[in-house]
Order: C-alpha cells, then structure tokens, then sequence
C-alpha cells in the first residue's frame, strides 16, 4: 500500500465549517488557549466543537491511557496508535462537526505525530505524516496555531500542573528536537501553520490567537447559523 498517494485535502474545500488545531510542547497553554478561544467564540455565538489528540472519543480515552500512562511502548507501535486514534477521531468526530458547518478545535493533531513519533522519535518525519494522512483520509486542518515556548517554560509548567505523563518525563534533549520539529513544520506550511510566542502573558497569546480564528471566520463564514 503506497501510503503518500493521499494527497492532503483541505477540509474547507469540501465542508462548510472549519478546522482549526492546536500544536506544541508540553505545557505551552494549549489547554488555557482552546478554553479561552472557546469562551470567545461562544459570546459571538459561533457554533463549534472542542476536541483532543488522542482521547476525543471513547476508544481514543483508552488509548490515552495506554500511551500517557500505561507501561513502555516501542516507537513505532506508539505511532500506530496514535493514527488508530485519529482515524477514529476524524470519522466520528472531526468530519460530522464540520459537514453541520461548526468551527472545530482539537488540542493535538497529525502535526504532533510528526514532531514526537517522527522527530523526537526518529522514525521519520515525513512516513509518519504519510502514515497520518492515510488514517485521515488526507485531511489537514485550515488553520493550525503552533503555541511555541523555551523547553525549560513548558517542562516547568506542566510540572506545576501535578504529576508528569510518560511523554512529559522525557529528557530536555527530546522536547528540544520536538519544537525544532515543530518549527521546521511552521517554515515548510507557513499558511497553515502560524507561530504564536506562547513565552508572553496568557492574555496575550489569547488575543493574537482569537484574531487569527476571528479573521479565518470572516473569510468562510462558519459556525453561523
């Protein structure tokens, strides 16, 4: 099975809502920034979906469990999952929201495969995007907010929240070639993916955030009755 022979498709092209992720290390806010993005959305009275990577729906819980707290697991069974959990995701919760025409978030999507299982992992940056994109049906969000910070901010950060995960225990070394990742993905996609200093105050961050789903909006129309 030749697995590059699915070309990405733009959900835009053939929905009418609108697919936004939520990509970086561990501990740069993602979870603050979708929550506040989605109180702003609300007064404004968009419809949309909050939703996560992996763990949006019942059998991705269980593989959550199993990849973030479970015993070792091989890298290249740990990139399998993942993308077991995003085809399932994308199927039953990602394209349904987007055919009723809502704005969808997710906290993680195929951009992290690539950074943890590809990079961090060294299983290969571009047959782990294949890999995602062949579980997706070629699918990539329209807008992809890369919330980017110093290794030693989140690491902090996510200490501060309790006890660390399997991933959030890994050595400096890995989380730096991570945002490398992470960055060098920015610079080959710079329409899709935009960079957000996420070292600033959460207001901060919220605002630029909200004016680049705000103007994205504009332009499609989505999650408007």
């Amino acid at each position: 099975m030749n697995l590059s022979a699915f070309a990405p498709v733009p959900p835009a092209h053939a929905y009418p809502g609108l697919f936004v992720s939520f990509e970086g290390g561990d501990g740069v806010g993602k979870t603050t920034q979708i929550e506040l993005l989605s109180e702003a959305l609300g007064k404004s009275g968009i419809a949309h979906r909050r939703t996560r990577e992996p763990g949006g729906t019942e059998l991705g819980a269980q593989i959550r469990r199993l990849l973030l707290h479970g015993g070792e697991v091989s890298p290249r069974a740990e990139a399998l999952l993942y993308a077991a959990d995003r085809a399932h995701h994308v199927d039953s919760v990602v394209r349904p929201a987007l055919a009723r025409g809502e704005v969808v978030l997710t906290d993680r999507y195929l951009d992290s495969s690539i950074a943890y299982q590809g990079a961090a992992r060294a299983l290969g940056p571009q047959e782990v995007r294949d890999l995602s994109l062949w579980a997706t049906g070629g699918l990539l969000p329209d807008l992809t907010i890369l919330l980017d910070a110093e290794p030693f901010v989140g690491a902090a950060r996510a200490g501060a929240r309790g006890p660390s995960d399997r991933l959030e225990q890994e050595p400096v070394a890995f989380h730096s070639a991570l945002r490398e990742q992470f960055l060098v993905l920015a610079r080959q996609e710079p329409e899709r993916i935009k960079v957000v200093d996420a070292d600033r105050p959460v207001e901060e961050v919220a605002a630029e955030v909200c004016g680049l789903v705000e103007r994205l909006i504009a332009v499609h129309g989505a999650g408007r009755s």
